[in-house]
């Protein structure tokens, strides 16, 4: 049995006319009638009475009747799913955040795709790494990564800039450097410094330590954490200072104080996707996270 004939089927049964039916269907009149015959040979069964100027159900016909609507019914739900699909509008979607966009972008990302792609379920994981997050990208664990430079070069892995973010300084809230407007970097020279870990290597590790060489000092300690939150806490607590992006500063927490930079020190947050095998749902994520992270 197939849907063309089932759709056949219905128009004759609602119009109860070879004519009308055929004329709704946009076929000739000879064709129906051979397609309903064919049906009811498949079938092994009347589903019209006929005369010269009549056509009525049989009991067959009328029992095929809401079988008939289900599969119509059904096969347009599968066409509109599909189209869905391949427009990018339904689907699932997996987000990996590095720990510094966990805090402004991914609830950013999580509104804007809930507003205008209802039918996108997102996977999203933050308080990542950019090594973990590269290799969640090519294992399939990711279809996104916002994450830092570092993920560029990757063979499979393609790169979309995102931002060049300046850092700021966490003092504790009772630094004295904590009321300046900005401190230059080398103020902090004497510091114990909290900092994401060194393995695996971070790019924000790497960062500092560099922004940190360029003021001419090497920090006197150093404090690894893995978690941005947990870095900021520590702070807060007094085990030393640390630098993060600007971004950070929406993660407000008591007993510390974010006070710019006097250098103009940055590092880049880039969006990476595998190369090939995106879902057009990938692609229209992708596209509400550069919105968000450039509007």
């Amino acid at each position: 049995m197939e849907l063309r004939q089932v759709r056949y089927f219905l128009a004759l049964a609602e119009e109860c006319h070879f004519g009308r039916a055929a004329a709704r269907l946009h076929v000739a009149q000879p064709a129906l009638s051979q397609q309903i015959k064919q049906l009811e040979h498949e079938l092994g069964t009347t589903l019209f009475h006929r005369s010269t100027r009549h056509v009525e159900l049989t009991e067959a016909g009328r029992h095929l009747t809401g079988y008939a609507r289900t599969l119509v019914a059904e096969a347009e739900r599968a066409r509109v799913h599909m189209a869905e699909l391949a427009s990018g509008h339904t689907g699932r979607v997996s987000v990996g955040f590095i720990g510094t966009a966990t805090y402004d972008v991914l609830p950013q990302v999580a509104r804007m795709v809930r507003s205008r792609l209802p039918h996108i379920t997102l996977d999203l994981r933050g308080e990542l790494l950019t090594p973990q997050l590269v290799e969640g990208l090519l294992t399939g664990a990711y279809d996104l990564a916002v994450s830092r430079a570092g993920a560029a070069g990757t063979e499979g892995v393609s790169i979309t800039p995102l931002r060049a973010e300046p850092l700021v300084a966490v003092v504790p809230a009772h630094h004295p450097l904590a009321a300046g407007t900005e401190i230059p970097l080398a103020a902090l020279a004497d510091e114990p410094f909290v900092i994401h870990p060194s393995q695996p290597r971070s790019a924000m590790y790497d960062r500092v330590l560099a922004a940190c060489d360029r003021a001419g000092f090497r920090p006197s300690a150093l404090v690894e954490v893995g978690e941005t939150a947990t870095l900021v806490v520590l702070v807060a607590a007094g085990h030393g200072v640390a630098l993060v992006p600007r971004s950070v500063q929406s993660l407000r927490l008591d007993g510390v104080t974010y006070v710019p930079l006097a250098e103009t020190e940055t590092i880049d947050l880039v969006l990476a996707r595998r190369a090939h095998r995106n879902s057009p749902a990938t692609q229209q994520v992708a596209s509400v996270i550069e919105e968000c992270v450039r509007g």
